[in-house]
Parts: structure tokens; sequence; C-alpha cells
């Protein structure tokens, strides 16, 4: 049976909840960073001498036409592949030299939101986004569902923050997209993740829905001192609610700029061609 709606948020204040941990490095590196990455699929040259960093509380706007190597930097970032040249910080720690449990620890500190939510629609909203607690309590836990107390609190907490408590408890598959795009924001939240990659967590919202899962996203990058990575089509929503533009051009960075500068000038540089009115 699960718990009552009213559970109190109490035990764990909110602020305190979503606190990174003691262990987490030092706010002065670099939330993530490539410098001088090259990265090659038998003849395709994916990434060539790229580097660019995201500093904590900054929300940067990955764009580029399809195929400029938005995808192979996600990649990077995570290890599931290695770069052929240069190298991938993550919080200070050069990821490209971690093996085993190392590596598993800093995976730990970033948080993904995919396009498609990745939520499992049987379960409840709270139930996805406890989830984000998995690398933090035993196996048998997560098995059963039995997470303890304060683990429930944090991802209350999480939900609350993204405006969906009242939504806890019911079936994340009667959800809206852009609110399971919102408990898939509290899922990275509750894993108290220092580094987010959203690999185009907008494009399948309306627009409405997609402004308020961006809006939240930079809120909670301020809010928390999170660096945030969103990949993104729709160059509109780069501009008015990222920090920075970061743009990929054929494997190359052709710009990174304060994304109020990111004007026609730059469209065309990027893609080719005008830009679109709305864009």
């Amino acid at each position: 049976m699960t718990a009552p709606l009213h559970l109190p948020l109490t035990a764990v204040p909110l602020d305190t909840a979503l606190r990174p941990s003691a262990a987490a490095p030092l706010a002065e590196h670099p939330a993530l960073a490539l410098t001088t990455v090259t990265k090659r699929y038998r003849e395709t040259l994916a990434l060539d001498d790229v580097s660019f960093a995201v500093r904590p509380g900054e929300l940067v706007a990955l764009v580029g036409p399809s195929g400029a190597g938005k995808s192979t930097v996600f990649r990077c970032l995570t290890r599931l592949v290695a770069a052929d040249a240069g190298h991938v910080d993550i919080l200070g720690t050069r990821v490209d030299r971690l093996r085993g449990r190392a590596l598993r620890e800093v995976r730990r500190t970033i948080g993904l939101i995919f396009q498609q939510f990745n939520l499992i629609g049987r379960l409840s909203a709270l139930d996805n986004v406890l989830a984000g607690r998995l690398g933090h309590v035993s196996t048998w836990r997560v098995a059963t569902r039995l997470f303890p107390a304060e683990d429930r609190q944090i991802a209350l907490a999480a939900l609350d923050r993204v405006g969906l408590l009242d939504k806890a408890y019911q079936r994340a598959d009667s959800l809206s997209g852009g609110q399971q795009q919102r408990v898939a924001i509290a899922r990275v939240l509750a894993q108290q993740s220092r580094v987010v990659l959203a690999d185009e967590p907008v494009s399948s919202l309306d627009p409405g829905s997609a402004a308020n899962v961006i809006g939240v996203l930079r809120d909670i990058a301020r809010e928390h001192r999170i660096g945030v990575l969103c990949a993104l089509h729709q160059v509109d929503f780069a501009r008015d609610y990222a920090d920075r533009i970061v743009a990929l051009r054929g494997g190359r960075l052709v710009l990174d700029a304060p994304a109020k500068e990111f004007d026609d000038a730059a469209f065309s540089r990027v893609y080719g061609g005008t830009a679109p009115a709305d864009a």
C-alpha cells in the first residue's frame, strides 16, 4: 500500500535534501570540460579537436545539424566511448583515466535526461524518482522498492521542486509529456547529480510544455550549482533559456558564445542558409 499523499517533507528540508554530498568536488572546477577531443569512427571523423567547458550553475545549449557530433560529445562525457585524442573532465577528474569503481563513482554524479523520458509507466512518479537513489542504497532495497524514509523525502522534495508533489503517487504513464519530463528532472535531482546531460529533452513536447521544462532545467542549474549541457534542435529555446550556446558542424566547434549573441549570422555559420522567422 502506498503512503498517504500528505507524507510530510519536514524530515529532510528541501534545501538539505537536494544538496550535493560532502564528498562532491569543489565548485571551482568546471562541471565538465572537453579539451582538444578527437574521435573517429572508422572513416568518419565525428569530433575534430573540440574544446569547451560548462561551469557549475550554467546551462549550455549544444546545437548543430544532424551528424554534427553532439551525440559523440555525450558518449565521450559518459565514457561510453573513449576519445582518440584529448581528454574529458568531470568535476575536475579525468574520466579517460578511470576504470571500474572509480569510473562508476564519477558516473553517479552525472544525471541523464532523454527525449523519451525513460520512465516506467506502471510505477508512480515517486517510484520513478526514487530510481535516482539507486547508486546510494543497497541492491535489495532497489529490488523490493523499500527505500529508507530519508530517500523517500529526498524524492518527494525533488518532485516538489519541479511542481509535481501532488502527482507523487500517480502512475507515470497517466501524466502528460511535459509532466513526465519534469519527473525525469526530479530523478536527476534525487540522484544529487552535479552534472546533467540532457539529450533533446523537449523535442517531443508542445511549445508550452517545452518552455516549462527548459525553464525548470535552467532554474535548477542556477539554484543547485549543477552544470547542464542540453542538446537542442530548437534554436529559439537555446537563445531564450541557455547561458551559452556551443555549436558543432561536421565534428568541429564553430561557436562558443553567450546565447544572446546567437544572431542570424551565427545561425548561418552553424546551419547554412537563413534563420527561419521563429528560430
